[in-house]
């Protein structure tokens, strides 16, 4: 299962690629928290409109198969950074800080000649370990961030800037790249805080989704068939939402039905109005590089650290391998070198980040890097393959807040394989677990919306058997461990399965 799509010989294209341009490409990357990919109209939304956002898809590619590969914001961010997975970046989980002095895109391009910054949002961890490295400047949130009047750490301390995060972090981001001198190319991460719980709009914005939001198919979702893990989940909207999520208390005359659908309705409202103030200050991005004249030379990127739930199976949150929560919009463009075109369908994930970055900007990766660089797929060999498998693993056996049980597995173009390993869910005061570890998969051509686990199916028994080699294969390769409870495939030394259809 070698990773496909990143060789010398790609350098040596892009090397071709940069000498029809002008210089190297700046790198601009802007990074949301939560911001769930059909919550943006470049990808079917139903529910908003994302017109600044949806420029840079038409200008460029829209990537149709983007997973992050721990569905939390802080071991994602270091993914991103780093070009590793979680076990290799000593990130697992939201309280495990980073050692920030660890190899990233950011580094290779500084020591490269370019300039760097990053505002906004961290969530890494503070101190000298922790803090932002490889920064020409750095001007970041505080743990989660406020999104009125945010506290903003800098080398200098810390300070509060009066306003709207979202709108502070475009301004400090800008004013950094607008009061550059020379000619050499930048890196510039705006790290936005939004749309993260607890939902506060612009003021500007309150109310502009007012009107009666599409609910999803899955909202009723009961879970049948499927493992404890979705029952344990404590993120059911109708459960779960809280004053300080709802902001104003619900109607008391409301049946369970009819209270579940407006806290939906309250959650959505304030969640895309904040989606309205990102899409805003994207487009103020924009239109701030074609007035310099930069667009064209610039890998303008937008993603989000990952997915989220919204409403579907009846969620908010994320944490979870379902796809509503793995998967990450991404939408670039790079008009010098990528042109405008259909989706990428190839698979790729958050550890493909950095390597892209990287070949777009003609440096090499680090050695201890992970991913596949897809900037081939998007310039010179559209159709090439890029993995066969994403490896994830959700560290966290909350038992605190969300309830989400300990899992990894691996997906493939048409299936999902996730193993709960539900390690240390003990019951109180005894050494007893609460639950066995359990499997679950999924046709995903077949069941989009992973409402059928397959699993026990008689009929899928080759595909699940030959996706057990995969999974053990795929963490060989990456050097992760598999939970000591996971059995070992019988037939892991042998060739795949005849017949299977992974």
């Amino acid at each position: 299962m070698e990773p496909v799509g990143f060789t010398p010989t790609t350098f040596l294209e892009n090397e071709e690629t940069m000498s029809r341009t002008s210089k190297r490409p700046n790198i601009v990357l802007i990074l949301t928290d939560d911001h769930a990919a059909h919550a943006i109209s470049a990808y079917g939304s139903v529910v908003n409109q994302t017109p600044r956002i949806d420029e840079i898809a038409e200008a460029g590619r829209r990537v149709d198969h983007c997973y992050c590969t721990n569905s939390l914001c802080t071991p994602s961010r270091a993914s991103i950074l780093t070009g590793t997975h979680s076990h290799i970046n000593g990130v697992t989980t939201l309280v495990t800080p980073i050692d920030a002095s660890q190899p990233t895109f950011v580094s290779l391009l500084k020591d490269a000649g370019y300039k760097t910054g990053i505002v906004g949002k961290w969530h890494m961890g503070e101190g000298e370990a922790h803090n932002p490295q490889a920064f020409d400047y750095w001007a970041v949130l505080r743990d989660q961030g406020e999104y009125f009047d945010p506290q903003i750490l800098t080398k200098d301390g810390v300070r509060i800037e009066e306003g709207y995060a979202t709108d502070i972090i475009t301004d400090l981001s800008l004013d950094w790249a607008e009061g550059l001198e020379g000619d050499d190319p930048y890196c510039l991460l705006i790290h936005h805080k939004a749309p993260h719980r607890n939902w506060q709009p612009n003021p500007k914005h309150e109310g502009m989704y007012a009107e009666p939001i599409a609910v999803p198919d899955t909202f009723n979702d009961d879970y049948a068939g499927r493992s404890s893990a979705a029952k344990h989940a404590a993120m059911r909207i109708a459960d779960s939402l809280t004053l300080s999520d709802l902001k104003v208390d619900p109607p008391a005359d409301l049946d369970p039905e009819a209270l579940a659908l407006w806290k939906y309705q309250r959650y959505m409202e304030d969640y895309l109005a904040c989606v309205a103030s990102v899409d805003e200050n994207v487009g103020r991005v924009i239109d701030w590089l074609k007035e310099r004249g930069e667009f064209d030379n610039t890998l303008l990127m937008y993603t989000s650290d990952q997915g989220f739930f919204l409403g579907d199976h009846g969620w908010f949150d994320k944490r979870f391998m379902y796809e509503e929560s793995i998967r990450m919009p991404l939408v670039l463009s790079y008009p010098d070198a990528i042109a405008p075109g259909e989706p990428l369908e190839q698979m790729v994930t958050n550890v493909d980040f950095a390597q892209t970055i990287l070949q777009a900007a003609g440096v090499q990766p680090h050695d201890r890097m992970q991913g596949v660089s897809f900037f081939p797929q998007l310039t010179t060999d559209p159709a090439a393959p890029t993995r066969e498998g994403v490896y994830y693993r959700y560290y966290e056996n909350d038992d605190e807040n969300h309830h989400v049980l300990a899992h990894y597995g691996i997906r493939t173009e048409r299936y999902k394989l996730i193993y709960f390993y539900n390690d240390g869910m003990g019951l109180p005061g005894t050494s007893e677990h609460l639950y066995a570890p359990e499997w679950e998969m999924y046709d995903m051509l077949l069941d989009p919306d992973e409402l059928l686990n397959v699993y026990h199916d008689a009929s899928y028994l080759l595909v699940r058997e030959d996706l057990k080699v995969q999974l053990w294969m795929l963490q060989e390769e990456l050097g992760d461990e598999p939970h000591h409870s996971q059995p070992v495939p019988a037939n892991l030394m042998h060739k795949p399965l005849e017949g299977s259809s992974v």
